[in-house]
Order: structure tokens, then C-alpha cells, then sequence
């Protein structure tokens, strides 16, 4: 596929306009408000994976509505201190899978929660063990049309609150440094990831690649692909539905989160990536931290001839090098 969105030197200064709800705080404070308790921990288990140099616990916290979310958490076996932790958001249609999986952030010395995506895990991957129960709002079957016409009904409301809540659970777990937190996350993983960030103002570092649900009107525009073309078949069948699934969107938007952020971020892009357009991407970036008062550290790696796969293991080389820089600095 050849580079369909603007042209990279456009890209990098591209800093789009936002229909931004005039809610949009008061929506993203009052969710979490309610989904507050005084203990996020429900249970860690250790359990066994067949791995020596890796200790790993199952873990269930209380995410939106109290609901139990699972995780799996690592960290390097033997090691006593607490440890800078990295917790990471899985990909679109994709479950936590089995433990051994992601050893990446581990085998670099860190502690690491993965977390589950409610009722998701059967399009790839190796599943998930997490229910969504609040599923019932009218929509399409993937996750990201189910309540697609109530901001309130929509299943990223509930998804961005465990994703936020799996920040107060690490931090909640033996072993951890709590002021040295990163999220981290590709795609889908890569929107919840950007969503933390504008929504947990101590998180110590981001780690972002071909983010999912950033310039989501633009996407539309640009791409048939899924989960946008899921979206767009949507709106197809259901006429004069757009106002009402525009205005939810909008309370999902990224890059309204990335303005809202205060963390050291690291983003990565692919020029071809006709999932998640780069402009997306750029759009977050280039306007990030914008509404916090913080300059936070920030950089930008774009691959000019990939699609959604983006630097693949080049990039992942790129963030352990700068997650050290940002973590381990004095």
C-alpha cells in the first residue's frame, strides 16, 4: 500500500482542530469517580509458566463498575527490590493470552502488568478471561460500535477505566516502585495507553505506537479498515445515527487525551499504516501536553515504509533505550 495520508513534511506540523465536548472533563472525572474503591487489588496468585528467570502472578482488580479485570503480572525471578513497572494494553480483538507471551519489558528488568480487554480476546491471539457485563447497549458486535450511540453506553468508557484502574493496580502490587509508572501499548493498546496519560497526571512515562482512536474523524475519512471500517459499515445501515456516534467518538478522542498529558512520551508511526493513519498519530503528538502546563520530554519515530506494523523489533530497541533514559535518570 503507498503513503495515503499527508506528506510526512506536512505530518510533522500538522496540529488539527478538535470538535472537543464541552463536557469532556467533567464526563472522564465522573466515570472514574464512580469507579473508585478503596482497595483495587481482588486477588495475585502465582502461578506456573514453565519459565525460570520469570516470576509471574495472576491478578484480578476491580475495574469499572467494580467489575474484576485480570492481568498477568511478571517480574524478573530472584530480584527483591522494588522495581520501575510497565504496564502494557493489548491490541484490538485481543485477550491478556498465556503469560510466557510478552517477556519483553520483564527480561529488561522491570515489573509488568498486562491487562485483559473485557470482552474481547476471540479475533487473534491466544484469548482473554475478562466478561464484559455491561455489553447490552444497542451497536454492532465488535467492541468498538458496542454502544457506539451514548458516550456512557460505549464500551471504550468501560475499557479507558481499567485501563486507568490497572495503573492503581500495579502500583497496589509487592515488588513495584509506584512513582515510576509507564504505559505502554500498540494500536488499540496504543489508544488506552494515550488515554492514561491524559488522565493519570503522575504517570512517569508513555511509550505509544500506531495509536487506534486518534483523529477519529479523519480516519473515517481515510480508511475502510478495521475497527474503523467496523464504524463506518455501522453507520451504513443505521442512517442519522452519525450526529449521535460522532459526539461519542468525541469523548474517546486521543488526542484530546494527549493534550491533557503531563508523562515523557515516546510515540512511533508507520507512513503506510492504512489501520491507524499516521495523522493520527502526529495529531496526538504534535499537540500533547498542550493543556497540562507540563514540557514534558517527547520524541517521534516514523518509519516512512511501513504500514501498521510500524519499527516492528527496530522500535521496540528505540523504546528500551529511551525508557531507561526516562527511568533511570538521576
Amino acid at each position: 500500500m503507498p503513503a495515503f495520508d499527508l506528506p510526512w513534511e506536512d505530518l510533522k506540523r500538522y496540529r488539527p482542530d478538535l470538535q472537543e465536548p464541552a463536557g469532556f472533563d467533567e464526563f472522564w472525572h465522573d466515570t472514574l469517580k464512580e469507579a473508585a474503591q478503596p482497595e483495587v487489588l481482588v486477588s495475585a496468585h502465582p502461578v506456573a509458566t514453565g519459565l525460570r528467570l520469570t516470576d509471574t502472578w495472576d491478578v484480578t482488580f476491580r475495574g469499572f463498575g467494580g467489575d474484576p479485570v485480570r492481568a498477568w503480572f511478571s517480574r524478573p525471578a530472584g530480584v527483591r527490590e522494588p522495581l520501575p513497572a510497565v504496564v502494557e494494553y493489548a491490541g484490538y480483538g485481543r485477550g491478556r493470552g498465556l503469560p510466557h507471551e510478552r517477556l519483553t519489558w520483564v527480561n529488561a528488568g522491570y515489573a509488568h502488568l498486562l491487562m485483559d480487554n473485557r470482552g474481547q480476546g476471540d479475533q487473534y491471539g491466544n484469548g482473554g478471561a475478562t466478561p464484559d457485563p455491561h455489553s447490552t447497549a444497542p451497536g454492532g458486535p465488535g467492541p468498538v460500535v458496542r454502544g457506539l450511540l451514548s458516550p456512557r453506553d460505549h464500551h471504550y468508557r468501560r475499557l479507558v477505566t481499567d485501563a486507568v484502574r490497572a495503573v492503581a493496580a500495579v502500583r497496589a502490587l509487592p515488588g513495584v516502585d509506584g512513582s515510576r509508572v509507564a504505559a505502554v501499548g500498540n494500536s488499540q493498546g496504543g489508544g488506552l495507553a494515550l488515554a492514561v496519560a491524559g488522565l493519570v497526571p503522575d504517570l512517569a512515562a508513555l511509550l505509544v505506537t500506531a495509536p487506534f482512536l486518534c483523529g477519529i474523524r479523519r480516519a473515517l475519512d481515510l480508511t475502510d479498515a478495521s475497527p474503523y471500517g467496523e464504524i463506518t459499515a455501522y453507520l451504513s445501515v443505521h442512517r442519522g445515527a452519525e450526529r449521535a456516534a460522532y459526539d461519542t467518538l468525541a469523548h474517546l478522542e486521543g488526542i484530546s487525551f494527549a493534550r491533557r498529558a503531563h508523562a515523557p512520551a515516546h510515540f512511533g508511526v508507520g507512513l503506510r499504516d492504512t489501520v491507524c493513519p499516521p495523522s493520527g498519530a502526529y495529531g496526538a503528538f504534535n499537540r500533547y501536553a498542550e493543556l497540562s502546563g507540563a514540557d514534558p520530554r517527547k520524541e517521534i519515530h516514523a518509519y516512512p515504509f511501513n504500514g501498521h506494523e510500524g519499527g516492528d523489533a527496530v522500535h521496540v530497541r528505540r523504546q528500551l533505550d529511551w525508557l531507561k533514559g526516562v527511568l533511570e535518570s538521576d
